[in-house]
């Protein structure tokens, strides 16, 4: 976003739901780390206010200060004078720190995640004498997502009526928008007919016209027992023509498996089927 506030410090609930558990940690360690030494250095400014310290060892006020903060006090240094206040102070900055962290990780620990896998590409091709718009996912998790939708929107740049220029938005019509049962892979197709959007624009007319297409996928996690959510982008550099996707199901003794390194992989089509119209 430019122009705009840095969302990190106005909303940091949700930006540390959103960022990697590596960055979560390595914030909660700086910031156990740069309190204690704040107060620290508090301590050492106050004076002879800690017991059984060496008098100014930032090292003994550094260890006071993380007994306090962790409400360990082993019981070898105790405050006194001044020193009181301070730990006051800094007790309740450590139960404030206590309960953050805690709510924090327990919520991103539950909060629930789809592990959906969409292809890297989106294809145009003949499919039943239609040209049509495909795309597939997978489910990688390995369990079963109950209720599963997928809704599709093309952004396309128009101009109205009074010159204006915008980005339209359009629902494209799925042969098959939902599914009671999604545990595998999923191929979405969307005919490309009269009435889609993108009627009459070829492979370089989509990509001159900076066509995306948003992908939005929803389903029930049987396990979690929660509404889980995913989505996509599909660039017009990600959109090919001319090639079908390469099979990723195998089965054996009556078992389906999925290849999910081939998700991505496309093929020519076959000289029968290479016969393609922007119909």
């Amino acid at each position: 976003m430019v122009g705009g506030k840095d969302g990190r410090l106005r909303d940091f609930y949700v930006w540390a739901l959103k960022t990697s558990w590596p960055m979560v940690l390595a914030i909660f360690i700086t910031a156990y780390v740069t309190i204690n030494l704040a107060f620290a250095l508090l301590y050492l400014l106050a004076g002879d206010v800690i017991a059984g310290a060496h008098p100014g060892s930032f090292t003994d006020a550094f260890h006071f200060s993380v007994q306090t903060f962790s409400t360990v006090g082993y019981g070898q240094m105790a405050p006194r004078g001044l020193g009181h206040v301070l730990v006051t102070l800094e007790s309740a900055v450590g139960v404030l720190m206590v309960a953050l962290a805690t709510g924090l990780v327990f919520a991103k620990f539950s909060r629930p995640t789809a592990r959906i896998l969409f292809s890297k590409y989106a294809l145009l091709r003949e499919h039943d004498g239609v040209r049509t718009l495909m795309f597939r996912l997978a489910n990688t998790r390995g369990n079963q997502v109950l209720e599963a939708s997928v809704k599709c929107v093309a952004l396309k740049d128009e101009v109205s009526r009074e010159g204006e220029k915008l980005r339209g938005m359009h629902d494209l019509k799925l042969r098959r928008d939902n599914t009671p049962l999604f545990s595998l892979t999923w191929t979405v197709m969307h005919p490309i007919d009269e009435s889609s959007p993108l009627h009459g624009l070829d492979l370089e007319a989509l990509r001159r016209g900076d066509v995306r297409v948003v992908i939005s996928f929803t389903g029930l996690d049987d396990i979690l027992a929660q509404q889980i959510h995913a989505s996509h982008v599909y660039l017009p550099e990600d959109l090919l023509e001319g090639r079908r996707f390469v099979d990723v199901l195998r089965r054996e003794n009556r078992e389906a498996f999925v290849d999910l390194s081939r998700l991505d992989e496309t093929e020519p089509l076959a000289p029968a089927d290479a016969i393609r119209r922007a119909s």
